[in-house]
Formats: C-alpha cells, sequence, structure tokens
C-alpha cells in the first residue's frame, strides 16, 4: 500500500466522522487532526480522502436503490400473485350458456339461430 493510502487510512479510522465530500472542507480538517508541512503531500490525503468518501456514499446509494428495486419487485410479485389467484377464482363460477349439463348443446339456442 502506498504512502498516501496508508496515511489517509490511518486519519479515516480515528475521525472519519469529520470528513465529507468536499475537498477544501477535507484540508481544513486534516490541518485541524494533524500537522502536515508539505502542501502537496497535505492535498494528496485530503484528494484521497474525498475520493474514498465520494466511492462510498456511492455505494451506499447503489446498495440502498437496488435494495428498493428488490422490495418493488416483491411487492409486484404479490400483487400479480393475487390477480392471478383472483382470476382463476373467477374462472371456476363461469356458467356456459346454451349448454346442457351433459355437454351437448341447448336445441332452443339452436333453433333461434
Amino acid at each position: 500500500m502506498n504512502r498516501i493510502k496508508r496515511l489517509s487510512y490511518e486519519v479515516l479510522d480515528k475521525h472519519k466522522s469529520k470528513f465529507n465530500e468536499n475537498f477544501a472542507d477535507n484540508k481544513k480538517q486534516l490541518d485541524k487532526i494533524a500537522i502536515i508541512r508539505s502542501k502537496g503531500l497535505k492535498n494528496e490525503i485530503a484528494g484521497y480522502i474525498t475520493k474514498f468518501i465520494k466511492k462510498e456514499h456511492f455505494e451506499q446509494t447503489l446498495k440502498q436503490s437496488q435494495e428498493d428495486k428488490i422490495k418493488e419487485q416483491a411487492l409486484l410479485a404479490e400483487e400479480i400473485g393475487e390477480e392471478i389467484e383472483s382470476d382463476s377464482e373467477a374462472e371456476e363460477t363461469v356458467i356456459e350458456i346454451g349448454v346442457d349439463e351433459d355437454g351437448s348443446e341447448d336445441e332452443s339456442s339452436e333453433e333461434e339461430q
């Protein structure tokens, strides 16, 4: 692991709640937490922390949206299942008009046509 990642993880382990997705804010927080004399090193660490936080938030958002889709699909599947059950119950109550109980067609309906 390179120096930037190692230092960034050390800072994040102890002070993660103080950082956000804004580079300038992270740079200020880094000044308060640690003494880093090199401006370039401070910028690289603040940049890596910003990138890490953004990636983490994106993954959380993506995970949440996937969970929401799964819940929505489950609800739709439930509703479709209920509709299919109610359709099958409706089919059982269908009365065939013009057909006798023995299955032959009613003669009176043929004569009318």
